[in-house]
């Protein structure tokens, strides 16, 4: 028998179960109070969360939000001010060449050399990487991502979408098990972003990996991502599943809620709380 005032807490651990059950899983990614100040402004201001293996996560908000400041973060490429990024349980700052090994990025802005050709670059990378039988690899993920006829193309002659499909293939290479995804399709045709999108998913599947992704396209979140989280002037002020959370807070989709968010987000409250 349920006592009344305990629905509330009943239906909050059976949508946790129906959700996946990722807090029973292996913690890929630790965001711990992550701070990045420049001359005394915050771009990121207290920014905390996990992603579990085969997790979507989707870091969503406005441009000059803190979203690819805290991507550059976890990577490593910027120092915190503050907090600490943790990665397979270890913390990135004292086992960064360790942990790098297992991750991956891709983003719009990170182009590979142009003068190089597209099985130039993927088998260089595959050598940096230390791939088994790297010719093989790349053979197999020119096949995969469509991109044999254009093996001997420099990678500077190709369209914004052919790069954006040699450095998704790229980024892949290491079979890493943590994946952040910057805007990865934002130059693609909607079909091969459907493609695209259905390669990581498999990725994500085959090695339970966890992805950090950053997009623009609300139909794209909604397809891949398992939770989203809202940033706006760099702290995080929503989260939950991209396809309930614009309900809970009066909003018919999640573009609706996205743009509550950039232009007026102190005033969003759920309607349930």
């Amino acid at each position: 028998m349920f006592v009344p005032g305990k629905v509330k807490l009943y239906r909050q651990a059976r949508d946790l179960l129906v959700r996946g059950n990722y807090r029973m899983a292996k913690k890929i990614l630790e965001v711990k109070n992550l701070v990045k100040k420049y001359a005394g402004t915050d771009a990121v201001a207290g920014v905390s969360f996990s992603i579990y293996e085969g997790e979507v996560v989707g870091l969503l908000g406005p441009n000059g939000a803190g979203k690819t400041t805290t991507i550059d973060m976890i990577l490593g490429l910027l120092d915190p001010t503050e907090g600490e990024v943790l990665v397979f349980g270890k913390n990135l700052k004292e086992y960064r060449s360790e942990i790098l090994q297992q991750m991956n990025f891709s983003a719009v802005y990170a182009q590979l050399p142009g003068n190089l050709s597209v099985w130039e670059n993927l088998y260089i990378f595959a050598l940096l990487y230390g791939v088994a039988d790297p010719k093989e690899s790349v053979k197999g993920f020119l096949k995969n991502f469509d991109l044999e006829r254009f093996r001997k193309t420099r990678v500077g002659f190709l369209s914004s979408g052919e790069q954006s499909r040699v450095n998704l293939a790229k980024a892949l290479l290491n079979n890493p098990r943590l994946l952040l995804l910057d805007e990865p399709t934002a130059s693609l045709d909607p079909s091969t972003a459907q493609i695209m999108r259905g390669r990581i998913k498999e990725h994500v599947t085959l090695n339970k990996a966890a992805i950090l992704w950053t997009s623009h396209d609300m139909y794209e979140i909604e397809a891949v991502c398992d939770r989203v989280l809202f940033i706006s002037h760099g702290k995080i002020l929503l989260e939950g599943d991209p396809r309930k959370l614009p309900n809970q807070y009066g909003k018919k989709n999640l573009e609706e809620l996205f743009i509550s968010v950039a232009r007026e987000p102190l005033s969003l409250h759920p309607l349930h709380a």
